[in-house]
């Protein structure tokens, strides 16, 4: 079965064909680090994850491009409401924000720009677009430039919108529009803001408008047409029905595919710092694994708003816990944790109609109870393949325990450390009970199991040795 997706521009599930036979050029639009993230800002990280993931396992060679937007008027305006320098403030919530990734096992992307890093390149394309008429400098001396919407006529081919049905932007000071909606290219310096936050330019000192940020970087990097554009519904306008203007109007076809994920939502609301409604990553970790809300965010459709709720958290952490359950049990019975294998049909056909998550999931579990009953009945080739397929699942998905990325105590809360030192006492524990075993010392062997009970752990005696689990 063809990987379909469903495309918000043409608002239909299509057929992914690449531009490039065996290669895919993915694009997302990072966040603008203003503050430290939270559960709403991952999602997008943790879903276009499992995206990049499933290409790779069709067979694709996957370029994915990630930006970083570290200069923004909301940047500026939060550095200077707490006293420091706007950079400090932007590498300060980077570095958050790779910790968060790194804590739900987000693997890095090919690159990851920074909007900074690339000013020469955006000052290019600002001049292609002048050059071509679709792009004037403010006659107001402000230094600003803007786009004209009026001059590109498929201006709201994103989000099938009129011009006239628009709302003026609100990204500068209207004086030097031509018309309210024209965005800004190009923002001139203000007294009131910092030197080290603008840059030398034709059209005088200033630094970019956010959007030509996006669209400079994807095509530094990816070309003037690559596959999928992502990102969060949010984005969709203004953000990215203007990339979309700008890129074409310079003369690229820009991207094939658009793909927008949704909402985190608490009450109702965007889960976002303006609502006051925010639960940051390290806030959470406190309570669940990283793999846990990991799993949280896997469990739901990527196109579906999710209601946030530590219950519906409690129940996604017990849910993934049945399959750790059983990949430890299939441990007890194999001596291993066989990988290599393959996912099953079902599940592949799931992940092939639009990243179908939830189905996914569903195939999971069946294979788990599956995986369970062999188990039961002794049927250890059965098991040794149903484990190899739970395997090649969780990889797919991002969720393998026993990936190196939840072996650390960012990876998972710590608790993976935690658990690795108390598998090395318990086991200690078990060898003088084993030893006192066979001393026939069975005061003393009771004695050590009533400790390790006592501690909350409990101990199965099998032919193959005793095995322990959390109680």
């Amino acid at each position: 079965m063809t990987f379909r997706l469903y495309d918000t521009q043409t608002r239909e599930v299509r057929d992914f064909v690449p531009l490039r036979e065996g290669k895919a050029g993915l694009y997302v639009c990072g966040l603008t680090v203003q503050s430290e993230p939270h559960v709403g800002h991952v999602r997008s990280g943790v879903n276009f994850d499992v995206l990049q993931r499933w290409l790779r396992h069709l067979g694709y060679e996957v370029t994915f491009i990630r930006n970083i937007t570290d200069i923004d008027d909301k940047i500026l305006i939060k550095s200077a409401e707490q006293g420091r320098p706007w950079y400090n403030l932007a590498y300060d919530m980077s570095r958050q924000l790779d910790a968060a990734y790194a804590a739900l096992n987000v693997a890095p992307p090919t690159y990851e720009p920074l909007a900074t890093g690339h000013i020469p390149e955006m000052i290019e394309l600002i001049g292609q677009l002048i050059e071509r008429g679709h792009a004037y400098p403010a006659e107001d001396g402000s230094g600003d430039v803007y786009f004209d919407v009026r001059s590109w006529s498929s201006y709201g081919e994103l989000t099938h919108q009129g011009v006239d049905d628009m709302e003026p932007a609100a990204d500068a000071d209207p004086r030097g529009k031509r018309d309210p909606r024209d965005f800004a290219l190009w923002k001139g310096r203000k007294d009131s803001e910092p030197e080290t936050a603008s840059w030398p330019s034709p059209w005088g000192r200033g630094r970019p408008g956010w959007h030509i940020e996006c669209s400079a970087m994807a095509g530094k990097y990816l070309g003037t047409a690559f596959d999928i554009h992502g990102g969060g519904v949010d984005l969709r306008f203004p953000h990215h029905e203007n990339e979309l203007a700008q890129s074409r109007a310079a003369g690229g076809d820009f991207a094939t595919y658009w793909m927008h994920n949704a909402w985190i939502t608490t009450a109702g609301e965007k889960m976002s710092k303006s609502l006051g409604n925010t639960l940051s990553i390290p806030a959470i970790l406190e309570k669940y694994r990283g793999i846990e809300l990991r799993y949280y965010i896997v469990s739901a459709h990527y196109r579906s708003h999710v209601e946030f709720s530590f219950e519906a958290l409690d129940e996604a952490a017990v849910g993934f816990r049945r399959v750790e359950r059983f990949l430890e049990r299939a441990y007890g019975e194999l001596g291993e944790v066989p990988s290599g294998g393959e996912p099953p049909t079902a599940f592949a056909d799931a992940m092939n109609d639009d990243l179908g998550t939830p189905a996914a999931v569903a195939v999971l579990h069946d294979a788990v109870r599956d995986g369970n009953r062999f188990i039961a009945d002794g049927a250890t080739a059965s098991l040794r393949d149903t484990t190899r397929a739970v395997r090649a699942m969780l990889d797919v998905l991002g969720l393998d325990p026993a990936d190196p990325a939840w072996a650390t105590p960012a990876g998972s809360a710590g608790d993976d450390a935690l658990k690795g030192a108390v598998d090395a006492l318990v086991a200690g524990l078990l060898e003088e009970r084993a030893a006192a075993r066979e001393a026939k010392d069975w005061a003393r062997a009771d004695a050590i199991r009533d400790r390790i009970k006592a501690a909350g752990i409990e101990v199965t005696d099998t032919p193959d040795g005793p095995t322990w689990t959390v109680d």
